[in-house]
Protein backbone atom coordinates (compact mmCIF):
# COMPACT_ATOMS: atom_id res chain seq x y z
CA UNK A 1 0.00 0.00 0.00
CA UNK A 2 1.23 3.48 -0.88
CA UNK A 3 1.27 6.51 1.39
CA UNK A 4 -2.39 7.58 1.71
CA UNK A 5 -3.55 10.58 -0.28
CA UNK A 6 -4.37 13.58 1.92
CA UNK A 7 -7.91 13.83 3.22
CA UNK A 8 -9.79 16.74 1.63
CA UNK A 9 -12.32 18.37 3.94
CA UNK A 10 -14.83 20.72 2.30
CA UNK A 11 -16.24 23.09 4.92
CA UNK A 12 -19.52 24.89 4.34
CA UNK A 13 -19.13 28.61 5.21
CA UNK A 14 -22.18 28.44 7.48
CA UNK A 15 -20.66 25.65 9.60
CA UNK A 16 -20.30 27.04 13.11
CA UNK A 17 -16.64 27.11 14.11
CA UNK A 18 -17.42 26.33 17.74
CA UNK A 19 -19.23 23.14 16.69
CA UNK A 20 -16.62 22.06 14.13
CA UNK A 21 -15.08 18.76 15.23
CA UNK A 22 -12.17 18.87 12.74
CA UNK A 23 -10.80 22.40 13.08
CA UNK A 24 -7.80 21.09 15.06
CA UNK A 25 -6.67 19.24 11.90
CA UNK A 26 -6.19 22.39 9.82
CA UNK A 27 -2.49 22.62 10.60
CA UNK A 28 -1.83 18.88 10.55
CA UNK A 29 -0.09 17.21 7.62
CA UNK A 30 -2.31 14.93 5.57
CA UNK A 31 -5.36 17.22 5.58
CA UNK A 32 -6.43 19.81 3.03
CA UNK A 33 -9.30 22.17 3.73
CA UNK A 34 -11.44 23.80 1.06
CA UNK A 35 -14.11 26.41 1.76
CA UNK A 36 -17.29 25.57 -0.14
CA UNK A 37 -18.14 26.31 -2.95
CA UNK A 38 -14.52 26.72 -4.06
CA UNK A 39 -12.43 23.73 -5.01
CA UNK A 40 -8.74 23.74 -4.32
CA UNK A 41 -6.04 23.01 -6.86
CA UNK A 42 -5.79 19.36 -5.83
CA UNK A 43 -7.21 16.72 -8.14
CA UNK A 44 -9.91 14.44 -6.78
CA UNK A 45 -8.86 11.60 -9.06
CA UNK A 46 -8.58 8.38 -7.01
CA UNK A 47 -10.76 9.85 -4.24
CA UNK A 48 -13.98 8.56 -2.70
CA UNK A 49 -16.54 10.72 -0.93
CA UNK A 50 -17.87 9.73 2.48
CA UNK A 51 -21.64 9.79 2.45
CA UNK A 52 -24.74 7.68 2.62
CA UNK A 53 -26.14 5.43 -0.05
CA UNK A 54 -23.00 4.08 -1.67
CA UNK A 55 -21.13 0.80 -1.30
CA UNK A 56 -19.47 0.31 2.07
CA UNK A 57 -15.94 1.70 2.35
CA UNK A 58 -13.46 -1.14 2.59
CA UNK A 59 -10.15 -2.70 1.57
CA UNK A 60 -10.77 -2.08 -2.16
CA UNK A 61 -10.61 1.65 -1.34
CA UNK A 62 -7.32 1.44 0.56
CA UNK A 63 -5.38 3.48 -2.02
CA UNK A 64 -8.13 6.11 -2.40
CA UNK A 65 -8.11 9.52 -0.83
CA UNK A 66 -11.08 10.63 1.26
CA UNK A 67 -13.30 13.60 0.46
CA UNK A 68 -15.34 14.70 3.47
CA UNK A 69 -18.13 17.28 3.44
CA UNK A 70 -18.22 19.23 6.70
CA UNK A 71 -21.42 20.95 7.73
CA UNK A 72 -24.76 20.18 9.27
CA UNK A 73 -26.69 17.44 7.48
CA UNK A 74 -28.77 20.06 5.73
CA UNK A 75 -25.67 21.96 4.54
CA UNK A 76 -23.83 18.78 3.53
CA UNK A 77 -26.83 17.77 1.40
CA UNK A 78 -26.54 21.09 -0.42
CA UNK A 79 -22.84 20.47 -1.11
CA UNK A 80 -23.24 16.93 -2.47
CA UNK A 81 -24.30 17.88 -6.03
CA UNK A 82 -21.01 19.76 -6.49
CA UNK A 83 -19.07 16.54 -5.89
CA UNK A 84 -21.19 13.95 -7.72
CA UNK A 85 -18.14 13.15 -9.83
CA UNK A 86 -16.48 11.59 -6.76
CA UNK A 87 -17.71 8.04 -6.03
CA UNK A 88 -19.62 7.79 -2.76
CA UNK A 89 -18.78 5.30 -0.02
CA UNK A 90 -20.82 4.57 3.07
CA UNK A 91 -19.66 3.72 6.53
CA UNK A 92 -20.73 0.72 8.58
CA UNK A 93 -23.22 0.81 11.47
CA UNK A 94 -21.32 3.29 13.64
CA UNK A 95 -23.03 5.11 16.51
CA UNK A 96 -22.42 8.76 17.22
CA UNK A 97 -21.53 10.11 20.63
CA UNK A 98 -22.16 13.69 19.51
CA UNK A 99 -25.22 15.07 21.33
CA UNK A 100 -27.53 16.39 18.62
CA UNK A 101 -30.60 18.48 19.12
CA UNK A 102 -32.21 19.85 15.98
CA UNK A 103 -35.51 21.65 16.22
CA UNK A 104 -35.82 21.76 12.42
CA UNK A 105 -35.30 18.17 11.22
CA UNK A 106 -34.08 14.75 12.30
CA UNK A 107 -30.52 13.67 11.62
CA UNK A 108 -30.28 10.53 9.53
CA UNK A 109 -29.80 7.17 11.22
CA UNK A 110 -26.09 6.45 11.23
CA UNK A 111 -25.22 10.14 11.07
CA UNK A 112 -21.83 10.92 12.61
CA UNK A 113 -19.91 14.02 13.57
CA UNK A 114 -17.28 14.77 10.91
CA UNK A 115 -14.36 13.67 13.08
CA UNK A 116 -16.21 10.46 13.99
CA UNK A 117 -16.79 9.71 10.29
CA UNK A 118 -13.14 10.35 9.46
CA UNK A 119 -11.98 8.06 12.25
CA UNK A 120 -14.49 5.37 11.24
CA UNK A 121 -13.19 5.55 7.67
CA UNK A 122 -9.61 4.99 8.81
CA UNK A 123 -10.71 1.96 10.82
CA UNK A 124 -12.66 0.50 7.89
CA UNK A 125 -9.57 1.00 5.73
CA UNK A 126 -7.58 -0.85 8.44
CA UNK A 127 -5.32 2.12 9.10
CA UNK A 128 -6.85 3.55 12.29
CA UNK A 129 -5.80 7.06 13.20
CA UNK A 130 -6.69 7.39 16.85
CA UNK A 131 -5.04 10.82 16.95
CA UNK A 132 -8.06 12.14 15.02
CA UNK A 133 -10.03 11.83 18.25
CA UNK A 134 -7.41 13.44 20.53
CA UNK A 135 -9.25 16.75 20.81
CA UNK A 136 -12.76 15.40 20.40
CA UNK A 137 -14.77 16.01 23.57
CA UNK A 138 -16.80 12.79 23.18
CA UNK A 139 -13.80 10.64 22.21
CA UNK A 140 -14.15 8.05 24.97
CA UNK A 141 -17.91 7.74 24.61
CA UNK A 142 -17.54 7.25 20.85
CA UNK A 143 -14.88 4.56 21.27
CA UNK A 144 -16.93 2.82 23.97
CA UNK A 145 -20.11 2.83 21.85
CA UNK A 146 -18.21 1.36 18.91
CA UNK A 147 -15.63 -0.88 20.60
CA UNK A 148 -17.02 -4.10 19.09
CA UNK A 149 -17.25 -2.56 15.64
CA UNK A 150 -13.68 -1.23 15.81
CA UNK A 151 -12.47 -4.69 16.82
CA UNK A 152 -14.46 -6.34 14.03
CA UNK A 153 -13.07 -4.09 11.29
CA UNK A 154 -9.49 -4.37 12.51
CA UNK A 155 -9.66 -8.18 12.75
CA UNK A 156 -11.16 -8.58 9.26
Amino acid sequence: MNVPLPTVVVVHPREKKRKCTVRHLREQPGYIFWKFPRRGEESLENYVRLGMGGPELGPADADSGLLVLDGTWKLANRMEPFFRDVPIRSLGPWQTAYPRVSKVFDDPDGGLATVEAMFAATVQLQRPQYELLNQYHWCQEFQDLNADLIRRYLEA
